[in-house]
């Protein structure tokens, strides 16, 4: 599989389209953050095709730092704290949302993790084999706990959120990262967001079948 500038605005287009059109099936404040994830999907997409075009031509090489820094703001700070935020918000049963809410607290640890790891040790992007690799050196020996604590965040919601076919989504983003895992594992950051953007498509048939549920139960 080859990615490239072309790949990344490309699927920031259509997200932006896609995005546009799930924020215009709601009916409610409550279903906005969770329709917008292919939204926020586009932009970080955007900004990896500028981390393309900064590594690959020196005319943009000054937009390396904050693209790359932009592209991993979302990937490993807001996630974790927005994905599970987003779905107790769908929650309607009072025990649901308390049980969702507390995946928002996993969020918010790993979040701060991230970021001090960010802030403190930097990011080193390059390109090798057609894709984008985030070199991170940090000294410590949290990371993989807190990757382990990152899917929980994420993925955890998903699964447990009593909204229909919610769980199509957390599937697919499971998959998607077992295959960046096994297959792109230098990449994976690069890899499994974007399989997760293209996945967030999904969305646009949660929120509309989310909102004619809703719409029956009114009307009986």
């Amino acid at each position: 599989m080859c990615f490239s500038a072309g790949a990344s605005f490309g699927a920031s287009a259509v997200l932006s389209v896609i995005g546009v059109a799930v924020i215009n099936k709601t009916t409610s404040l409550s279903q906005i953050p969770f329709a917008s994830i292919p939204l926020i999907f586009a932009v970080q997409q955007f900004s990896e095709g500028f981390v393309w075009l900064a590594l690959s031509n020196p005319a943009f090489a000054p937009l390396e730092k904050v693209s790359s820094y932009t592209f991993l703001i979302f990937a490993q700070i807001i996630w974790p704290l927005y994905v599970p935020i987003s779905i107790a918000l769908l929650a309607k049963n009072v025990k649901r949302k308390k049980l969702l809410q507390l995946f928002v607290g996993v969020g918010v640890l790993v979040s701060f993790y991230f970021a001090h790891r960010l802030l403190m040790y930097g990011v080193h992007p390059n390109i090798t084999g057609h894709h984008v690799a985030y070199k991170q050196v940090y000294p410590d020996s949290w990371g993989h706990v807190a990757d382990m604590f990152y899917g929980i965040a994420t993925l955890a919601p998903t699964f447990l959120s009593i909204v229909k076919k919610m769980w199509t989504f957390g599937l697919g983003v499971s998959i998607s990262y077992v295959i960046a895992y096994v297959v792109y594992t230098n990449y994976i950051l690069s890899v499994w967001c974007f399989f997760a953007s293209v996945i967030s498509i999904l969305i646009y048939v949660i929120i509309k079948e989310l909102v004619a549920s809703e719409n029956l139960a009114f009307s009986q």
